[in-house]
């Protein structure tokens, strides 16, 4: 199966996913529970998640899959090969509580790279898609990042994790980012935020995720002309691409003030 191929067959998934979320929700009987106390999940979680997985084990049978509300996932040398990364609802907080920043996501890996993205918002009915070495779109149209150079008129993307610990050092590096840049969006999706830097929305987003969260829209990113890296070390031993500690992706002409800032 070439790229090309594959991608049309994941943006497929992509979208049977997104409509069956969006129209859970409608129906206004979702489901709600929390992970460890803490993480809240719905049935349209699961539900989305066990159509792209069926349609993925009766399909790509022999490829392996890391996903968000699966409990057994893979480690080591699987992470190499051909390998999907799932995040079922990205932005399930927001999609509890009737916002429209929610997408599904799905990236296709090989040897610890990703090699096709796709991120849907079924409710703005926004496709963003990239494969490795031949660019990212939105809706099937090219996307590049902002270009802007100036950290002061940058409008930079950041979010909070579940739990509480912590948060001081977090609170602090956002007062240093807001005294330096524009102003600091708090959308919800970290997929739908690095999606928003490679269209030009936003011209940076800094955050630790999990790697599903991050898996693909740092391709879109990427292949939209973003620059990425890290303003921590990870100490990880995950693939590159697949670790979402740490996260510092924006348009080349900011990067440099950015991670300055966010060391400091």
């Amino acid at each position: 199966m070439t790229l090309t191929s594959r991608l049309a067959f994941t943006r497929d998934l992509a979208i049977q996913a997104g409509q069956l979320i969006r129209k859970r929700r409608e129906t206004g009987r979702l489901e709600r529970s929390f992970k460890g106390g803490v993480e809240l999940v719905t049935d349209a979680d699961l539900a989305a998640e066990k159509l792209i997985k069926t349609a993925l084990q009766a399909s790509h049978a022999d490829d392996a899959i890391l996903a968000e509300e699966t409990a057994e996932r893979p480690s080591g040398e699987t992470l190499l090969g051909p390998l999907w990364v799932i995040d079922p609802i990205d932005g399930t907080v927001n999609y509890a509580h009737d916002h429209n920043m929610v997408a599904v996501s799905i990236a296709w890996y090989d040897r610890g790279e990703a090699q096709i993205g796709v991120v849907y918002n079924p409710f703005l009915d926004e496709c963003f898609t990239a494969i490795r070495g031949q660019g990212a779109w939105l809706n099937d149209e090219p996307i590049t990042v902002s270009g802007k150079s100036e950290i002061g008129r940058a409008l930079v993307a950041t979010g909070f994790p579940y739990q509480k610990e912590g948060r001081d050092e977090l609170i602090q590096r956002l007062g240093r980012v807001m005294s330096h840049c524009a102003d600091v969006r708090r959308l919800g999706s970290a997929a739908l935020d690095i999606c928003w830097v490679a269209c030009g929305r936003l011209d940076a987003y800094y955050e630790t995720v999990s790697p599903w969260d991050s898996a693909a829209a740092q391709l879109v990113a990427r292949e939209a002309g973003a620059r990425l890296g890290r303003f921590k070390p990870t100490g990880s031993d995950l693939p590159e691409e697949l670790e979402g500690r740490h996260w510092l992706i924006s348009t080349p002409g900011v990067y440099d003030d950015l991670l300055m800032t966010l060391k400091d």
